[in-house]
């Protein structure tokens, strides 16, 4: 057996300890945002957390660091924007015993998804010591800047016949950083440059995966694209590649 026996016995963890942001909410007290499962305003993440639903996964969050014992029965494991100290007063940095622990647990079968950022806004360093554990490095650029909301075609990247895209074929990835490859690592996405900005690998038992933009936030996933982008469909795509990558 693996990590999960059934499809509906599967459980995505969300990392809430290297992405801790916090702001002053409505009511003036100190809240979490940003990348959060059950965060329903443009910067949350429930509209992806509802497509792990409809495979029947159950979501988790874990706030603490993630040795293999805080992640035992977890099948996802998703690192998404580390903070900076811009970002949070005191960030947790990914550090050497992290990243032994991430990797032991990805060896015994465990799928991690890692959602870097354009290099002005996530950790690049840190986080880099951890992809560099899987043959990948997020580039310090900007990938897809696109000047405004007059402008989308700029952030457009074609996914039509990706093995990745089932049912999306063309998408909206904004402002991103790029990854370079060693190994056995291989590109699973290039923008129209050429630059990859998704990349896989297999380590051990399990699966890496790395993107180049959290970009499966809701401000692009909830509709509000224009018609011919289809991220709401790439999510439903992403996250039924990932359950596949799953060991039964």
């Amino acid at each position: 057996m693996g990590l999960c026996g059934s499809a509906n016995a599967q459980k995505v963890t969300l990392d809430y300890y290297f992405n801790h942001e916090v702001h002053k909410g409505a009511s003036g007290n100190t809240e979490r945002f940003h990348y959060l499962w059950d965060e329903k305003g443009n910067s949350g993440f429930s509209v992806f957390g509802d497509a792990f639903k409809k495979t029947r996964a159950t979501l988790d969050t874990l706030g603490a660091p993630p040795t293999t014992a805080n992640l035992k029965g977890t099948a996802i494991y998703i690192i998404v924007d580390p903070d900076t100290k811009k970002e949070s007063p005191n960030p947790n940095y990914i550090n050497r015993d992290d990243i032994n622990e991430i990797a032991a647990w990805v060896k015994k079968g465990g799928v991690l998804l890692m959602m870097a950022n354009d290099s002005a806004n996530v950790e690049l360093p840190h986080f880099n010591n951890l992809a560099g554990k899987f043959g990948m490095h997020f580039n310090d650029d900007l990938q897809n800047h696109v000047t405004d909301d007059n402008h989308f075609e700029e952030g457009a990247v074609v996914t039509a016949g990706n093995p990745m895209f089932k049912t999306a074929s063309k998408i909206f990835m904004k402002d991103v950083c790029s990854i370079s490859l060693t190994g056995p690592t291989g590109a699973a996405l290039k923008n129209s440059g050429g630059a990859v900005i998704i990349a896989t690998t297999k380590y051990g038992k399990g699966t890496v995966v790395a993107v180049g933009d959290p970009w499966l936030y809701n401000e692009y996933t909830n509709g509000r694209l224009p018609a011919g982008f289809e991220n709401d469909k790439a999510a439903n795509d992403i996250v039924a590649w990932l359950i596949k990558q799953v060991k039964k």
